[in-house]
Formats: C-alpha cells, sequence, structure tokens
C-alpha cells in the first residue's frame, strides 16, 4: 500500500510517499523561515498563501522521485490539526481534491500522532512501549506510547512551550527568527557559571512543565545589564545568557523525562518534535542513557521539524491496523485545538 502524505500545519509543506513493504519513497519539503524571518515570527495568512504555491511542485517533485504514478497511489492522509486554521485548509483541500479526482481513500492525520511516530522511520527504531518526550514551539509533552492510537498524556507545559520559550528568549538577545537553532549555537561558546538561572517546576513531583518564569528571568538579566540596550551587550555576555537558558531548560526536560521513566518502569525513551534537534537536549539525555541505563531514541534531524513523511507513515500505520480509517467521503473540515487524546484509538 502506497500511502501519499500531505503536512501544512504551520510554516513547512511537506508531500511525501510512503509503502508499508519498502518504507519512505521519497518526500519533499519547502521552509517558509526565510519568508517569515523579516516579521520576527510566522504570518498565517503568508503561510496559507505559499502552501498554495508549493504544494503542487512538491507533489510533482516527490512522485518524481519516486517514479510512482499518480494512480499507482492507495491512499492520501493529511495533516487535519492542529495548526494554523489557513494553513491546514490548504493541505487538507488540496489532499481530498486530489482523492476525489483519482477515487482514493483519504485519512486525516493528528499532526502530533506524526511527530510521536516519525522516530519509527529510523534506521533503528524504538519498540513498543516507551515514553514520548514531544518537544517543539507549539507543544512540550510527557506521553505514554502503547502502540498507534495508544497514549496517555502524563503532563504537559502550563504555559509557553519549550520551543517557545527559545523563540521568545532568542529575539530578547536580539537573535531574530528562528530563535531556537540560534540560541542554541551562541550558547556553545558561553560560560556555564556566569547565571545561574530558575529551574521552573523541576522538583514540582509531578510531569508538567512551565516555562515562562524562564522567558522572564532571561528578560530580566537583559534589563539589569548594565548597558540596559541589548544592542550594546557584548557577545560573550550574550552567550553566557543564552547558555543560562539553555542549561535551565534542558536540566528540566532531561529530568521530567528520567522521573516518567522510572514512574513507569518502562527503559525507552523517545524524543519528537523540532526541540529533539536540539544539540545541547541530546548530549544531555545521552549522559543519563548511559548513567541510568535506558536507550533514547530520536528522529532522524530531517525529520525533526514538521515534514510529510511523519504524516504519510502515520497514515499507513493506521491503515495497516484499520483499512476503514479511510473513507471516500471528501468533505472535510480541520481542527486548529485538537487534543491528542480526543483521537480515536485504533
Amino acid at each position: 500500500m502506497i500511502v501519499l502524505g500531505v503536512e501544512s500545519s504551520c510554516d513547512e509543506t511537506g508531500l511525501a510517499l510512503y509503502d508499508t513493504q519498502r518504507g519512505l519513497l521519497s518526500h519533499a519539503l519547502h521552509s517558509q523561515v526565510a519568508m517569515h524571518e523579516e516579521y520576527g515570527g510566522v504570518v498565517p495568512e503568508l503561510a496559507s498563501r505559499d502552501h498554495i504555491r508549493r504544494a503542487i511542485p512538491l507533489l510533482e517533485e516527490t512522485l518524481s522521485r519516486a517514479n510512482v504514478a499518480m494512480a499507482d497511489i492507495d491512499a492520501i492522509a493529511y495533516t487535519q490539526g492542529p495548526g494554523l486554521a489557513g494553513a491546514l485548509l490548504v493541505g487538507s483541500s488540496i489532499a481530498c481534491s486530489l482523492a476525489l479526482a483519482l477515487d482514493k481513500p483519504v485519512l486525516g492525520v493528528h499532526h502530533l500522532e506524526g511527530h510521536l511516530l516519525s522516530p519509527l522511520l529510523a534506521s533503528d527504531p524504538p519498540q513498543f512501549p516507551f515514553i514520548a518526550l514531544l518537544v517543539s514551539g507549539g507543544h512540550t509533552q510527557l506521553m505514554r506510547v502503547d502502540g498507534v492510537g495508544q497514549y496517555t498524556l502524563l503532563g504537559e507545559t502550563l504555559d509557553d512551550a519549550a520551543g517557545e520559550a527559545f523563540d521568545k528568549s532568542a529575539k530578547l538577545l536580539g537573535l531574530g527568527y528562528p530563535g531556537g537553532p540560534a540560541i542554541s549555537r551562541l550558547a556553545e561558546f558561553g560560560d556555564p557559571l556566569a547565571y545561574k538561572l530558575p529551574r521552573p517546576m523541576l522538583h514540582s513531583k509531578d510531569f508538567n512543565f512551565s516555562f515562562s518564569g524562564l522567558k522572564t528571568a532571561v528578560l530580566t538579566v537583559v534589563k539589569n545589564h548594565e548597558e540596559k540596550v541589548i544592542a550594546n551587550i557584548c557577545e560573550q555576555d550574550k552567550a553566557d545568557i543564552a547558555r543560562g537558558f539553555v542549561d535551565a531548560i534542558v536540566d528540566v526536560l532531561t529530568a521530567k523525562c528520567i522521573s516518567a521513566l522510572r514512574h513507569t518502569g518502562l527503559k525507552r525513551l523517545v524524543i519528537a518534535g523540532g526541540v529533539g534537534a536540539n544539540a545541547q537536549l541530546r548530549a544531555s539525555l545521552n549522559a543519563a542513557a548511559s548513567a541510568k541505563k535506558f536507550r533514547v531514541f530520536y528522529p532522524e534531524l530531517e525529520f525533526c521539524t514538521d515534514n510529510g513523511a511523519m504524516i504519510a507513515f502515520a497514515g499507513a500505520m493506521r491503515l495497516q491496523i484499520n483499512p476503514n480509517a479511510a473513507t471516500r467521503d471528501y468533505g472535510f473540515n480541520v481542527r486548529p485545538r485538537w487534543p491528542l487524546d480526543e483521537i480515536k484509538v485504533v
């Protein structure tokens, strides 16, 4: 069975083909980072318009790379939510229109389920069950994953997501957008002893997170700096602040993951979402895994951010278990807000 995946939830347009026998056949992705950079963040209307421009050329590229004809597609999976409403509508309408034209079944996929399952695309995939840390610009959640469609929420952020805190703190340091990779790179040159920033909810004895206070702590440090103006703060001081921020957020994420593993008795940890590409987080978790005797799994770096491959794969996994999950009902609706625990168990 060959499944076409369509991803358009935010600022990446992704198309991919996944074959349940041969694996991932091809994928193509366009990122809108350069377009949104001058605005300091994603502009929803611009994102939607760009998805319209990019989707069909990316589809043609994906088909060409895989040497697959339109008629060879068996089903189409698309991101139904959560995400930006306009962006989701573009991908949904393209997927359903294409399915109607080809007389193929179509399936709406939960964006976060795609992220949760993306490490299974790696050459050394984890086995169920496992603990998953879903950490991105919009979400920070700890889940127990017992199988496709079997997700138990253990804890989540009470305010800012980790990726959101990265972007906001980077902006305070004048690093622009997207801030996560920039502040991570700058932190490599910082002194870990220069600024000891708070570790919110580190000892809360639950699996929830809170990062707005950490962002406020960065703001306080910047405002209290003797130069007062961020442009005049020397690069070394910026690096020290960045290091203090990154160390704080990594310490919290690592500690909560260890706590969740201890609580459940599981020995496998999966990291999913854009922040999963963060070098400091990976180093911390790898060290903890070695010391605490558990295994940690990551998606391939190209699949950490939003992509069509994870949607095609998630759709294929659901269809293998329940072939009736896809239908020929081509009317569609999108769900900009869609808690993961509301999706149907396969």
